[in-house]
């Protein structure tokens, strides 16, 4: 059983809609907490935004019956405030346990429910729960919201700027020995379990096992190649690091071996579970990968080509991006794709898993334009270009603002010299705003395991955004209402003292 939300509120608490905040506050909580609370309180957007979330509770629930599920509307509040604060999901419980405020917006502060905590593991399966699609749904809804707050704006066409960067993951930095390192140490520590669990001695000495193959792993990592002239020193330090490779790819064969042998003796007795079998298999196939590569760049001296390579056994999706920015060689994560409106606030974003610029500049304005109709201008880097895409953007939007590589013709210089061209191109230099605001709230690195944690940790990113957005937009609102009251109440006072005096 899972509920939007408890209809029935707690003894003492107070009640959403009722939360006071510092309007004077700088910090990125009450602006989050501000668009919540809008969300909340507006009853249209409130619906919307709960029947989506609904979409996330399994098929064959029954709502009726069963032990109550964490709220859906704690589950979206805690998922966003995790990632608009960049916080880990340690802080996220330190703060959900003793953050008034937060509290209050997750509904507790009651007489009976004022000591209750959350568990980290909760804190992590809930969180899980949101998926890309819901989470993209509901970013619709909060920037429809925050266009319909910007009453003064002269015209409702949407303008838009978009742009890529690298959100990294969580990885080291990957050679060919310290991924076979990493695929050893997986695949003896978990077949260790394994035989501990059916009280199988085996690998009993599992951790003196993984002591000799980091003595070995650290020996070959340390030797460098020779920078002496002498070619007979520079033979005999090749032949030592071939020799410590070698050593080294042995000793990870004779382990690999013991496993193999071992999984074939439990499944031949129906011991042990198959997905444990299956999980160490794929680790084999990753160190065996990693042990040709090794064999055929030191012993044979070839050169991998890229395609071959893999950056990380853990997490599969990670790129090894080069994209020549002053200090920063290369970055290894996925890029993402984002297109922001003339307000700030984020119409669409893309993974993009194996793709450039030029491949993602029409689906990014066609899945927009989708959303907003009236989106009529978008500009992009030069790295979008392609005359292909100069064609089909321009029969989408009715304005591109697209820089052409190479030499241009007299018609297509005067064009990207008019007046008009020359203010769309100055402006979008602030979708980098938008990028490194993104960065600071979490888009920096993404501590979320596989290709789906990436991407629900981008769209919650996108989401947490944009209602900051919407609570900065409602903040400056009722900041200004209050001055103006305040005016008021000033002049009041003035003219009482006029008429005493």
């Amino acid at each position: 059983m899972r509920r939007a939300i408890d209809p029935q509120m707690k003894m003492n608490a107070v009640d959403i809609s009722q939360i006071k905040f510092d309007l004077h506050s700088r910090d990125e909580i009450p602006k989050l907490l501000m668009g919540l609370q809008y969300i909340y309180c507006n009853m249209e957007l409130k619906e919307k935004v709960f029947k989506i979330l609904e979409d996330i509770i399994p098929e064959g629930t029954d709502h009726n019956n069963g032990r109550p599920g964490m709220e859906l509307w704690k589950i979206l509040v805690l998922g966003t405030i995790r990632l608009n604060c960049n916080w880990d999901f340690d802080k996220l419980q330190e703060i959900a346990n003793n953050h008034k405020t937060l509290r209050q917006m997750l509904g507790h502060g009651g007489i009976w429910d004022d000591d209750y905590t959350y568990a980290l593991q909760t804190l992590k399966d809930n969180i899980s729960l949101l998926t890309p699609e819901v989470l993209d749904r509901i970013n619709k809804l909060v920037v429809e919201s925050g266009h319909k707050l910007l009453v003064n704006k002269k015209d409702d066409n949407i303008r838009g700027r978009c742009d890529s960067f690298v959100v990294e993951t969580d990885v080291h930095y990957p050679t060919d020995i310290n991924l076979l390192f990493d695929a050893i140490r997986k695949i003896i520590t978990l077949i260790a379990v394994v035989c501990q669990t059916l009280n199988i001695t085996l690998w009993r000495q599992s951790r003196h096992s993984l002591r000799e193959l980091k003595r070995l792993f650290r020996k070959a990592q340390t030797l460098k190649h020779s920078t002496s002239k002498d070619e007979d020193k520079k033979s005999e330090r090749e032949q030592l690091i071939k020799t410590a490779y070698q050593a080294y790819i042995d000793m990870v064969s004779t382990y690999l071996t013991r496993v193999k042998d071992t999984i074939k003796s439990l499944r031949a007795k129906k011991l042990g579970k198959e997905e444990s079998f299956i999980e160490i298999e794929e680790f084999i196939i990753h160190a065996e990968r990693q042990i040709d590569q090794i064999q055929r760049r030191v012993m044979n001296g070839e050169v991998i080509p890229h395609s071959e390579k893999v950056f990380s056994i853990f997490e599969e999706h990670t790129e090894w991006i080069s994209k020549g920015k002053a200090g920063v060689p290369q970055e290894l994560g996925v890029k993402v794709c984002i297109l922001e409106d003339q307000y700030g606030f984020i119409l669409h974003h893309q993974v993009m898993e194996k793709q450039t610029d030029e491949q993602v500049a029409v689906p990014m304005v066609v899945s927009t334009k989708e959303k907003f109709p009236k989106l009529s201008v978008c500009s992009f880097d030069k790295g979008f270009y392609t005359p292909a895409n100069l064609t089909e953007l321009t029969e989408i939007l009715k304005k591109v603002v697209l820089c052409k590589k190479g030499k241009l013709s007299l018609e297509r210089a005067e064009f990207e010299s008019s007046e008009e061209f020359i203010r769309y191109r100055h402006q979008h230099s602030a979708v980098e705003s938008a990028i490194n605001a993104l960065e600071n709230h979490s888009l920096d690195r993404c501590p979320d395991h596989g290709i789906e944690g990436f991407k629900r940790y981008i769209s919650l990113a996108v989401l947490g955004r944009n209602i900051q957005i919407l609570g900065s937009l409602i903040q400056k609102k009722n900041l200004n209402n209050q001055k103006i009251i305040d005016g008021l109440r000033a002049r009041k006072e003035a003219e009482k003292i006029c008429r005493a005096g």
